[in-house]
């Protein structure tokens, strides 16, 4: 059975993720931790070991630690003998998938998170705006509710596809409340208010998008050696000839990761790992798609 790896996105982070991995092979993971401290200019272990959830909740320091802890996982399912014939990532977790399918090195994922990293920050600060996940409700009507919400003045979009009947929304605060208010109308079963302090993957990121590109564009990206699949296309990405217009987008872009998850199973893909903190992908794969197995190696 085809194989693929699935990486973790932001929000996934948690206080002492990657200890219990690097206590039972420290060796195994210490170049990960020193590449990583020497690109980002600070200690990467001691905030994923010792930082505080509020301290790894910081964009600058929750990508860093997440990429990482893909890469300790993926590096893990690969000693333990596993094979892959594809990646994918949700959100922040494309970066991890680009190293584990040979088109950067680790070194330069490191470099293209920190630029990524930086400019969402600053876009965060400066724009805010908020994020809730909607439970229950088919993401065709969320669309619906959502254009309906934006005809009247507010903005708000739907960003993350993540199963048929979970999709986040993302806005100014006003697009928020009252799309919330109109899903719990047409039926929603829940509306659950995310912990960011920004619109990620909405038209709030378009000038961190635009940053990173600037700061990317002469960053040798090559082409992969699995089937990468893309959060922008939503299905397999074979040209990367304008891979870097293609982060850049991804930034105030949806992440339609349904349709990646279905796009794979149509290429013969049945079992995903997911790498990277917590079960949240797993959950999403086992919610999607019938008869594929799935299972995370942070247990």
């Amino acid at each position: 059975m085809a194989t693929a790896l699935l990486f973790s996105g932001q929000g996934s982070q948690y206080s002492g993720m990657g200890k219990k991995l690097y206590d039972e092979a420290p060796a195994v993971y210490d170049g990960i931790f020193a590449a990583g401290s020497d690109i980002l200019g600070f200690d990467i272990k001691k905030a994923m070991f010792e930082g505080t959830a509020e301290e790894l909740a910081v964009t600058s320091v929750s990508q860093p630690a997440i990429f990482t802890m893909s890469l300790m996982c993926a590096k893990k399912y690969e000693l333990d003998g596993g094979e892959f014939t594809a990646v994918a990532g949700h959100s922040l977790g494309e970066y991890a998938a680009l190293v584990a399918a040979g088109a950067v090195d680790m070194q330069t994922g490191y470099t293209l998170i920190k630029h990524r990293a930086a400019c969402m920050d600053k876009a965060a600060k400066k724009n805010g705006g908020k994020m809730a996940a909607v439970i229950g409700m088919p993401s065709d009507v969320i669309e619906a509710a959502c254009a309906e919400i934006n005809a009247a003045g507010d903005y708000v979009v739907p960003v993350n596809y993540n199963t048929p009947v979970q999709t986040v929304i993302a806005g100014s605060e006003a697009g928020i409340e009252k799309a919330s208010a109109l899903l719990k109308d047409k039926g929603a079963k829940r509306i659950v208010p995310l912990a960011v302090a920004a619109a990620f993957h909405s038209e709030y990121m378009k000038e961190a998008g635009i940053e990173f590109l600037e700061l990317i564009k002469d960053i040798k990206i090559g082409s992969p050696k699995k089937a990468f699949y893309s959060n922008v296309t939503g299905g397999r990405l074979d040209d990367f000839t304008d891979i870097h217009g293609i982060l850049s987008r991804h930034i105030y872009s949806s992440v339609c990761f349904t349709s990646e998850l279905t796009a794979m199973q149509s290429d013969g893909i049945g079992r995903f790992v997911e790498c990277g903190p917590g079960k949240a992908l797993t959950g999403m794969v086992k919610k999607t798609l019938d008869g594929a197995e799935a299972a995370a190696m942070d247990v």
